[in-house]
């Protein structure tokens, strides 16, 4: 296929994409007002769209692999594109991001990541953040489930390094939960920027839990080991990184 037959199949899933969360907001806010898990329940179908078409407008198939869990866990991932978000997301069955205060302010967003329970923070302010979400689920107002967060802050290109930061460690220890690391390739298909999206087999995997208890520094460079050695597989598996690169 052309490029440029696939960079318009990529424009149009964009288009229809944003425009999916747009009917879908109408469809479920009526019933977020009466009741706030069906928030959970726009999410979880706008995944499963998003994933959907991805396969049949560019190509571009998704999979999760390894054990998802149900529990409440801290889930640690690799972040390279949004659609890493949906499918972490989509897999889960309770899940809630830490994220960056400013998402409050996006549209449909903002508003649906806190009907379903997500933590804005100001960076350098995880810590309290958790403390005040232990005390709701302690006051029985939210069900404990799994609690996500992007160790290296931010979206990262594949090859590319950012350092793992510490405020993940806090999280381990506020918690007293185990962490389940994830590992992805989405990047190579799904860039941070731009709109071409290539066709392939993009795949997020849970990995075996880290047990609560382990020491900060030695939690975080196990962390950063089982989540970069497994995401540079998969990448490979994808193609990136050889001759021609990619899927």
């Amino acid at each position: 296929m052309g490029y440029a037959v696939q960079l318009a199949r990529s424009l149009v899933f964009i288009v229809q994409m944003y425009l999916a969360m747009v009917a879908l907001a109408i469809v479920f806010t009526p019933m977020v007002f009466v009741h706030r898990d069906y928030a959970a329940r726009a999410c979880h179908t706008y995944c499963r769209w998003v994933r959907w078409s991805a396969g049949w407008i560019v190509g571009l198939r998704t999979e999760v692999r390894g054990q998802v869990p149900e529990g409440a866990v801290l889930v640690a991932a690799k972040h390279q594109s949004f659609l890493d978000i949906l499918m972490i997301y989509g897999a889960l069955p309770r899940p809630r991001f830490i994220m960056k205060k400013q998402l409050v302010y996006a549209p449909i967003l903002g508003w649906y990541a806190l009907k379903v329970g997500c933590i804005p923070v100001d960076r350098g302010k995880r810590g309290a953040a958790v403390r005040e979400m232990l005390a709701r689920v302690e006051a029985g107002s939210e069900e404990p489930g799994q609690l996500i967060i992007y160790p290296q802050g931010t979206r990262v290109a594949p090859g590319a390094y950012l350092p793992y930061k510490v405020g993940t460690a806090v999280l381990y220890q506020e918690l007293g939960q185990d962490c389940v690391p994830v590992a992805t390739n989405v990047g190579v298909f799904w860039p941070r920027h731009g709109f071409y999206r290539k066709p392939g087999l993009a795949v997020v995997e849970f990995l075996d839990p880290i047990p609560a208890g382990q020491a900060p520094r030695a939690f975080m460079a196990e962390l950063e080991r089982v989540i970069e050695t497994n995401s540079d597989r998969l990448m490979a598996e994808a193609g990136f990184g050889t001759e021609g690169e990619s899927a």
